[in-house]
């Protein structure tokens, strides 16, 4: 009997004993493929020496000294390492313990920016229709998941939620890509003046939506035209890139690709690829000298935020992305993946869409191409892919929900950025015995 609350109360998870690269061995000897990365975490996969060497040695030196009466040399080293990677304006780091924890700091960062420079009167924020921001109730408030959100709806403060940038389904028949991106972006202005823009404190949004879509990327210049529309009316844009960043679409920062410049990033995961819990939210200069210049005090904090041992492990997470080479080798490999996953599944009866940059994919699952209809959520195809896969020794990430919350399935793919070419062919072998055996 385990003593341990698991995520699901009917079903033990077999015991991960060891880390070989890409692979996860369990008790029993068994081996899987980490297809996702858990849950796009494990960048540089499980056994990285030199992350584990760095772990160590400041473990030996000092594990832990609160924020609250020190700062430290990892997380000094740490922060700078990523100012001088972060999109241009971008020139502060407040380094916490997980994406949650970075979202909701950059959602308070908000809300005490407009108090420090004396428009307290914006209160409210606006994100999109199926998006993950994180499961505290201010991350999951702004998050736009019916299924995640609907226990707690009472608990949560009240957020504005326009429609994604989902071309496969929202594109209308003859509408370009660009004009469908534009049409769905001036969502955010219309929502702007019905609320009022003065109570608006930002707009979030994922660049590269993740858990609840599978891998969708904006269409270009959607991403420019809720810049300017956030620059029109004076707040915010927060990009939520705890999953899509740090190299997981091929650029450090994902927004690199869109060519526009947050106020406030999230990031967390492949920060520190797994090897410690850590996340950070980056502001820009204007915001941070909005707290200088004012009360000087964010008013936010947590016992662990900017731990030493985690973040010596990230400094080296971050080195090997940046001067080792790693986010390139994620944008070639992740074609590599991509063409792969065409070559298995374009013509597939079930697949209807395949997408995503870099090491971070997605496969829209369908009950028919044609007409793209979903199958029934009570068939709950998701499900039997991971079960599936899982048997197969593959883990990856099916999610349901994908259209509305509760209709639509998708696979979503993460792999480490260290997988060889021929552990992409296990990864696509292994997915089509899963979606064989569970379709």
């Amino acid at each position: 009997m385990s003593h341990v609350f698991h995520r699901h109360t009917r079903k033990i998870p077999p015991v991960a004993v060891s880390g070989e690269g890409p692979y996860i061995v369990d008790s029993s000897g068994k081996r899987y493929l980490d297809g996702s990365g858990g849950a796009a975490v494990s960048c540089l996969g499980h056994s990285d020496r030199e992350v584990i060497a760095a772990m160590t040695a400041q473990a030996g030196q000092i594990a832990f000294a609160h924020t609250g009466f020190f700062t430290s040399e990892p997380a000094e080293r740490l922060a700078d390492r990523l100012i001088a990677h972060a999109p241009e304006g971008i020139e502060k780091a407040y380094l916490v313990s997980g994406g949650s924890e970075a979202v909701e700091a950059a959602l308070k960062m908000a809300r005490q920016y407009f108090v420090e420079t004396g428009e307290p009167g914006r209160t409210r924020f606006i994100a999109r229709r199926q998006s993950y921001h994180g499961n505290t109730l201010g991350a999951l408030a702004t998050g736009g998941n019916a299924w995640r959100r609907a226990p707690f709806a009472p608990l949560m403060a009240e957020t504005s939620h326009i429609s994604p940038c989902y071309a496969y389904r929202g594109q209308l028949p003859g509408e370009g890509l660009e004009d469908y991106g534009q049409r769905v972006a001036n969502e955010l202005e219309a929502e702007l003046l019905r609320l009022g823009p003065e109570t608006v404190i930002g707009f979030v949004a994922e660049p590269v939506v993740g858990a609840t879509l599978g891998a969708v990327p904006a269409v270009p210049g959607y991403f420019k035209r809720i810049r300017e529309i956030c620059d029109r009316y004076g707040c915010l844009l927060i990009l939520d890139e705890v999953m899509c960043g740090m190299g997981r679409t091929g650029s450090l920062f994902a927004c690199e690709q869109d060519g526009i410049v947050p106020d406030i990033v999230t990031i967390a995961k492949g920060l520190g690829a797994g090897y410690q819990p850590i996340g950070a939210a980056l502001c820009s200069g204007k915001i941070h000298a909005a707290f200088e210049n004012g009360s000087g005090f964010f008013q936010h904090g947590h016992t662990y935020i900017g731990h030493p041992v985690a973040c010596a492990a990230a400094d080296v997470v971050v080195q090997k992305l940046t001067e080792g080479g790693l986010t390139a080798r994620a944008a070639e490999l992740g074609e590599t993946l991509d063409a792969a996953l065409h070559d298995a599944f374009g013509d597939h009866p079930h697949v209807g869409d395949i997408r995503g940059r870099g090491m971070f994919r997605g496969l829209e699952i369908v009950r028919d191409r044609d007409s793209k209809d979903p199958f029934p959520p009570e068939r709950a195809v998701n499900q039997a892919i991971k079960r599936a896969a899982f048997e197969a020794g593959l883990i990856c990430y099916p999610m349901g929900g994908t259209i509305d919350g509760r209709s639509g399935d998708h696979v979503l793919l993460a792999p480490p950025f260290i997988l060889e070419p021929a552990q992409i062919g296990e990864l696509v072998d292994k997915l089509s015995t899963a979606l064989s055996e569970a379709l």
